[in-house]
This record gives structure tokens, sequence and C-alpha cells, in this order.
């Protein structure tokens, strides 16, 4: 068996990447457990010192991995640069404030006359069970904090993107990480499920489907060893009667369109008051016609392929099924000719209960409307939703949007007239389905580490 790379802007096979079988993937764990024992006592200036290497070594090779993750998983180029400059920056911050993160909190028990202290050591391996969408982005965000906490890291990324896992090994490898200490394993489900079970792995984290998370959420669970989820989202945007239309629509398009839709934070459900809702679809319906739609790797291309065809094919059925139940197909929704997995810019009215556009996450260039009466319906059908990743408010009343995004939406991140994203300095991760734990920030280098009283008398 093998992991296939196939470029989804034509249809062609790149290459075959053999599966590891269960004596190669012993002899990794190993190592990698042997390594972070040693690494594990390393001071944060030598680890500061390596990952600001990887950084650099990110910046050099900008270009390499940019077109790498286009050809894998279709990317526009413009966007997977982008994407590599942010995975350098979170190992930049993390090799900045690692050490204070985790710094040793004095804690006062006057009666007892002793000196109290709690203490954040790491945990030991961690495998990190990746998807395609973000291919170097994911990853970064769970290496830097582990590897600057003194854990390691076993990756185990999407089939459809290997090379993209083993230049992130190679990446950590050229920066002068110990080789060992995070490896790349190309392997099945059942090769995952062991390697779960394997006593040398004291942690996971997955970033992926629902089904997936709850699957690896019980079996990690069942081994009393700790998960970090996140599952993806159903993210609500709120356009109330006050916001400033033209930067509301600018906005979200720029966050529905973003990835070629494919991101778990984008805006996928668009609420909108009844006075605003005619023209507010009238114009995203002309901005997200504008997109233009071909060779990822052309630098005017905005929107790309989906990563793969039966992703693309779910796509469709999707906003297909909710046509039949009433939608309204306001632009798009038609398979185009030609190679590739592309699906054209998409805006569905008129949606409701009962459809897939209402319920379900939609993963690609589509938007659905739907008209609201006010603020208090708004923020009823936004939190009538499995999933609580994101959610925006467009509103001119600041106090008012931050009001309704604090006390009001059901979601791990809320953002007042601006797209929801992610930022190394603050937490990221949801509640009910989008899964729990947060990654970056200071919450996120604390997930895996044990954090230790520390009592002297």
């Amino acid at each position: 068996m093998s992991w296939t790379a196939m470029n989804p802007a034509t249809g062609e096979t790149l290459k075959d990447y053999p599966e590891m079988d269960r004596g190669e993937v012993d002899e990794i764990l190993q190592a990698a457990h042997q390594a972070q024992r040693r690494w594990r006592t390393t001071d944060f200036d030598h680890r500061a010192d390596l990952m600001r290497r990887a950084a650099g070594v990110l910046r050099d090779r900008s270009e390499e991995f940019a077109r790498l993750m286009t050809r894998e998983m279709g990317k526009p180029l413009g966007e997977a640069r982008g994407e590599v400059e942010k995975c350098a920056w979170v190992c930049e911050y993390y090799a900045d404030n690692a050490e204070t993160q985790l710094a040793p909190e004095p804690v006062e028990t006057p009666d007892t006359g002793a000196r109290t202290y709690v203490a954040f050591q790491p945990i030991g391996l961690v495998l990190a069970i990746m998807p395609w969408n973000f291919p170097f982005w994911q990853v970064f965000r769970f290496a830097a904090p582990n590897l600057m906490a003194g854990n390691g890291g076993i990756l185990k990324h999407a089939p459809n993107v290997p090379g993209c896992a083993l230049a992130i090994e190679d990446v950590f490898h050229e920066a002068g990480f110990p080789r060992e200490l995070f490896r790349s394993v190309i392997v099945d489900l059942d090769t995952t499920s062991a390697i779960i079970e394997d006593e040398r792995i004291r942690g996971v984290t997955l970033t992926g489907s629902v089904g997936a998370g709850k699957a690896v959420a019980a079996q990690a669970g069942g081994l009393v060893k700790k998960t970090v989820l996140e599952l993806g989202g159903s993210d609500p945007y709120i356009i109330l009667e006050d916001a400033d239309l033209d930067a509301a629509v600018e906005t979200c398009v720029t966050s529905r369109m973003l990835n070629s839709g494919q991101s778990c934070i984008a805006a996928k459900r668009f609420l909108v008051v009844e006075s605003l809702r005619e023209e507010f679809e009238r114009r995203m319906a002309r901005k997200m016609s504008g997109a233009v739609m071909g060779d990822p790797m052309d630098e005017d291309t905005t929107l790309g392929p989906q990563a793969r065809f039966d992703l693309r094919d779910q796509l469709h059925r999707q906003v297909q099924e909710s046509v039949e139940a009433g939608a309204r197909l306001v632009i798009g929704g038609e398979l185009p000719e030609g190679p590739g997995a592309f699906y054209p810019p998409t805006v569905l009215a008129d949606v409701a209960p009962g459809m897939p556009a209402y319920h379900e996450e939609l993963f690609g260039p589509v938007a659905s409307i739907i008209e609201v009466a006010d603020e208090a319906e708004a923020i009823r059908i936004a939190n009538d939703t499995v999933f609580g990743l994101g959610a925006a408010v467009f509103t001119a009343d600041r106090e008012r949007g931050e009001r309704l995004a604090l006390q009001e939406l059901d979601a791990g991140a809320c953002f007042v007239n601006g797209f929801v994203r992610s930022d190394p300095r603050l937490p990221f991760g949801g509640v009910k389905e989008s899964g729990y734990g947060r990654e970056l920030s200071p919450f996120g280098i604390r997930e895996f580490v044990n954090v230790k009283t520390l009592w002297v008398e």
C-alpha cells in the first residue's frame, strides 16, 4: 500500500509513497522516545536557537514549500507563500515566549511554612493527526509549542500531502533538531490506531472531521491519554441593520473564499437582517463571481481546485440537495468542464432548516444566506448548530457587537467587524462538536505538559 500525491488541478499523479510497516514504525517510536528523554533536559535558550533556525529554513525555502503545497492540494500559490511565512512566525513566537509561558509560578501558602509553586514539564511524545487544507500551518502550530515545551512529535499527516509531511520533517532536521525528535510516519488507519495504543505516546492532537475526532477521543480516552481536538465548524456571520455593508461584504467574501473555501474557520452561514438581505445578496454574488478560478500556480488565480475529487463531489451533492429542498441558487452550483477538481463560487439564498447548507459544514466556495428578522433571531440561528468554532458580528455599534460576541455566541473565537482567523498570540479552538482544548498562545503550549505541584518544607 502507498500514499499517492495527486495534483488536484490536473488529476496528474505526482508520486507514490510506500506505507511504513509496523517494524519500521516501532523503530521510529523507540528512537523518538529516547530522543525526547534527552531533549527534555535541554534549556530554553538552546531550543529557541533551533526554533529560530527553523523559521530561517522556512523563509529560505519558501518558494519550494509553497509550490509543494500548491501541487499536492491546489492552494493558490500566493496563499501558499503566506502560509509558509505564518509558520515561520509561529516558530519565532514560541522561541521568544516559551520560557516565560512555562516559567514556574509561585503560590502563596503562608499558613504551611512551605515553599509552594507550580512547574510545567514535558509529558513525552505527542502524536499529531493533521489535515490537508493547511498542510504546513496545521503542523507547525502543533510542533513549535510542543518542541519548545520539551516534548517530541510524531506526525501522521493526511494521505494526499505526503510530500508536505516529509518536507516538514526535513525543516526541523535542517534546523539542527535531533533527527529522531520529530518524525513523519506514512501509515494506514490501523497502524495509526496502534500508535495511539503505544505506551510511548502520551498525548494525541487531531484536526479533522467530527467522526475522526470522536474515534480518536474514544480510543485515547480509554487509555487515559490527553487529547486536543479541532473538528471544524459552520461559522455564522451576523450582518445587523447598522453594518457598513461595503466593508461587511468585502470581509465576508474574503473569509468565505480563503484557501478556495477550504477552511474550518471560514465564514459559511450569513445571517442578514431583512432590510439588508437583498442588497447583501446582490453584492456578495457580484463579488464572489469576480474570483479568478484556474491554475493555482498562476499568480492571478484566486480560486484553485478543491483538494480532492471526492471532496468536490461531496460539496456538489450538498449544494444540489439544498436546492432540491428549497434553497435558491443565486450563482454557481454547476460542475465546470475540463480537468481538475474545480468548483465555482456559489451563493445559496433562502437557506432554511432541513438543508445541508443550513446544518452541515460546506467545505468549499459556497455561501449560505439566511434572512433574519432581527438580532434575536440572528443569535438563535447562529447557535442552532452542532459546531462552535468561530463567529462574527457586523455592526456600527462596537459595544453592541462586543456584547453579542461575548455573551450570546457559542464559539471559541468571536470577531466584531472582522473575519475569524488564527494568530500565534491568541488561543485557537472550539466548543460543542468543534472540539476541545486550545492551540497557540500560552494556553496552547500548556496543553501537553505536566502541571506539577511542588511543596518544599
